[in-house]
């Protein structure tokens, strides 16, 4: 795999417990831990220095370096490359090939995955990056305030520009989408597993029930668990 979604983590056993709750595959590998859903791997990752964000593997990253230091700071890290949007999200650009796991068939409790949430500052020079960087858009217009691009891995990230969600929104974030009858389910099953939800939104329920919800992981990562 070339994409991995990265998390970060005071407490590795925290970690694990947390995502093996949602039934997440846990795998370690080389030294590395990653948890595992339908189709995405997040790598758990306890060194201090990192931070969470995206981590894209390719053997050669000349060319794409050449367009992305005129667009924004690069600098040089061991194995490779990192930068950030203008969302502040870390982009980790290693050299050679992705860690050696496939996503599991099966979703985890959080349901049907939708893809990586991500708000900036500068929603063009964001959207600029990204297609530097492979993603092609799949849905939404910068003239819309959200625009959604996916890279040859199928990795999808939608980026936002500010005051386009009215909730808590953590960056970066992924995002589940079970449908309306689906949701409240998922939501049932993860208070019944004890997962505290960081904001429980009745905005679009008029009874007043909370069927979209936002959750955290031990690091702060955040998880977006909506209707559509």
């Amino acid at each position: 795999m070339n994409s991995i979604v990265q998390t970060v983590t005071p407490a590795l056993n925290d970690s694990t417990d947390f995502y093996s709750k949602l039934d997440f595959e846990i795998l370690s590998q080389g030294g590395r831990t990653f948890a595992i859903d339908s189709n995405v791997a997040i790598e758990i990752n306890t060194d201090r220095y990192a931070r969470s964000g995206l981590k894209l593997y390719q053997a050669d990253w000349t060319e794409q370096l050449a367009s992305l230091k005129e667009q924004t700071h690069v600098i040089a890290i061991n194995g490779g490359h990192l930068l950030a949007d203008p969302g502040n999200t870390w982009i980790y650009l290693m050299d050679g090939e992705g860690p050696n796991i496939k996503p599991t068939t099966e979703a985890s409790a959080l349901g049907n995955y939708a893809g990586f949430s991500l708000e900036m500052v500068d929603l063009l020079k964001g959207i600029e990056i990204y297609k530097t960087l492979g993603f092609e858009s799949t849905g939404g217009d910068a003239s819309q305030g959200w625009i959604a691009l996916k890279n040859a891995d199928d990795l999808v990230v939608s980026l936002m520009q500010p005051n386009t969600c009215p909730h808590l929104f953590f960056n970066p974030s992924l995002t589940y989408f079970n449908g309306k009858e689906g949701n409240p389910k998922v939501i049932e099953k993860l208070r019944e597993r004890g997962i505290h939800l960081s904001e429980e939104i009745t905005h679009f329920n008029k009874e007043g029930i909370a069927d979209n919800v936002i959750a955290r992981d031990p690091g702060g990562f955040g998880f977006f668990v909506f209707n559509d």
